[in-house]
């Protein structure tokens, strides 16, 4: 089990604490540290507190073992500095530069909360008109919350859904369609109250890509490329991974399989749920996107004749709390600095404060890379840092040294700070196995023979999962998701570990089958072992059933 401390992907992309989380790696990178690009600057000077920036980022590859990382500041109107360090692929020579694209995942979320703002300010749509007025074919599993679900809702993470429900209809990637993962939201659990309290999703962006495509009459990839990377000039920008062209200068993401080996991981794609978090782009790109986002959604001209991305009122009414979210003591004391006085979820973008000042952020986690963009509207600065690793303590502490060094904050070492949160975590993953182990009966025996577990389950919202013999033991396979094809290892009574053969998913799972009195299964159900699995591996949300016909069949 987990050996080496890393918090999924999606916990920082979940921005529960996005903060505190990440990974610490004591192992030098293994490739040599690249000569960092030099910056397309405009003139804005570095403040003396960065002039080591170049080191700083250094060290925090070595420290957590990141590949390739790009940088951009932008500060009163003008781009301070755009960088790539390291290289695109362990084991290759492509060095990382300003132009470099990297998957932003969950940045992509503000992308599809300005593209409703942008509908909206046209008067194509309201952001309190109900979905199913823009989509009558749209159902959540609660009629009321069906009825009740307004555009802005789709934005805001407080309808009903528990944490990243619904994952597992597209990640890993799936053949579902988007409108086939739109209509399976019928039979996905509600398990709080509409707009009752914060629980990050991804589904309902997707809903929201499609209500851009009714409202505007093109696709949302048509859109983006239109209305905002057109006029934007963002030429490195592309609008999923399908859309990555030949010659493109692409980082390759990495993850340490099995919790232990860094290696880079196969590309993955969310052409059916896009909205939430399929766009690839490059530092230089997004520090346009920064630029505009401070500029209250102004591309050129001033006063009335200014050319605008979105209306000045949109911006407040996305930068505006509309769902809080609770605040958690930082996990370690070096982190106690980065204690907001308040956390909040807008539309698309997160909200919070740091030394007094109004942050605007989010981050986002894709397979092989995570990153941030933070914007503090208050002193016209904003810093985007992208990595090909899952590891979010890296831009993590580069983002604070940037915000320290532009608010005068007293220089802290956030990179040990980072390294002791995530030794912590990596403290609690392996006492949660130790706890596994000490319970185990492993002398016990399954109930039945392994032919008797062969067969086809069927969940309501997911759909398919076949077990089957294979060689000596068991199988299973996620219909929908050909990347989810995994081997059954007996662990006590009717549960067994799902070991999955990719590797670099590290989302091993326990799977345990309830039998009724005749000895019939008449339920699996599925929980991650280790509390470092991504929570969009939502399988404790499955109740897998026997297809009825195979029933008769078993003894």
């Amino acid at each position: 089990m987990p050996v080496a401390s890393t918090l999924p992907r999606s916990a920082c992309l979940a921005l529960l604490l996005a903060l505190s989380c990440g990974t610490v790696f004591a192992a030098p990178p293994a490739a040599p540290p690249a000569a960092p690009v030099a910056a397309a600057v405009d003139a804005a000077p570095v403040p003396a507190d960065l002039q080591d920036l170049d080191a700083y980022v250094e060290r925090v590859r070595e420290q957590f073992d990141v590949p390739g990382i790009a940088v951009a500041i932008v500060k009163d109107g003008q781009v301070v500095l755009e960088r790539g360090y390291g290289v695109r692929e362990l084991g290759k020579p492509d060095k990382v530069d300003a132009h470099t694209q990297f998957a932003i995942a969950s940045n992509t979320k503000a992308f599809t909360a300005a593209s409703i703002s942008i509908l909206a300010d046209e008067g194509k749509l309201k952001l309190d008109d109900r979905v199913i007025d823009h989509l009558p074919w749209f159902r959540m599993s609660d009629a009321y919350i069906t009825r009740e679900m307004r555009v802005r809702d789709l934005l805001a993470h407080r309808s009903g859904l528990g944490l990243g429900a619904g994952d597992l209809l597209f990640w890993p990637t799936t053949t579902y369609t988007a409108r086939e993962v739109a209509e399976r939201l019928r039979d996905v659990p509600i398990s709080g109250g509409f707009r009752e309290r914060y629980a990050y999703d991804n589904i309902l962006f997707g809903v929201a890509q499609q209500v851009i495509e009714q409202a505007s009459g093109m696709s949302y990839e048509q859109f983006l490329r239109t209305r905002i990377f057109g006029p934007l000039g963002m030429a490195e920008t592309r609008f999923n991974a399908d859309y990555l062209k030949p010659g493109d200068n692409v980082a390759t993401g990495h993850a340490k399989f099995d919790f232990k080996d860094l290696k880079p991981v196969a590309p993955l794609t969310w052409s059916n749920v896009a909205g939430a978090g399929g766009i690839y782009s490059s530092v230089h790109d997004l520090a346009k996107w920064m630029r505009v986002q401070l500029d209250g959604g102004v591309i050129s001209g001033e006063g009335d004749d200014a050319k605008r991305l979105f209306s000045a009122e949109r911006q407040k009414e996305m930068w505006s709390v509309l769902t809080p979210i609770p605040i958690s003591d930082p996990s370690v004391p070096e982190l106690a600095a980065t204690k907001p006085s308040f956390l909040g979820y807008g539309e698309g973008w997160v909200l919070t404060d740091y030394r007094g000042r109004k942050l605007v952020y989010h981050t986002g986690g894709w397979p092989g890379m995570v990153s941030r963009l933070t914007l503090v509207p208050g002193e016209d600065l904003g810093v985007v840092v992208l990595t090909s690793a899952e590891v979010g303590s890296a831009f993590n502490a580069i983002t604070m040294r940037v915000l320290d060094a532009y608010l005068g904050a007293p220089r802290t070492d956030w990179v040990a700070a980072y390294a002791a949160a995530a030794a912590k975590s990596q403290a609690k993953a392996d006492e949660s196995w130790q706890k596994h182990e000490a319970a185990r009966d492993a002398g016990s025996r399954p109930s039945l023979p392994l032919d008797g577990y062969a067969g086809t389950y069927r969940d309501p919202w997911y759909g398919d999962v076949a077990i089957t013999r294979s060689g000596q033991g068991l199988q299973i396979q996620f219909s929908k998701t050909p990347q989810l094809l995994g081997d059954l290892e007996h662990w006590q009574h009717d549960t067994f570990i799902v070991r999955w053969r990719d590797r670099g998913l590290n989302a091993d799972a326990f799977l345990t089958f309830s039998l009724d009195p005749d000895g019939r299964i008449v339920e699996a159900r599925m929980v991650p072992i280790s509390p470092q699995t991504d929570f969009s591996f939502d399988f404790q949300d499955l109740r897998l059933a026997p297809v009825k016909d195979q029933v008769a069949a078993r003894p």
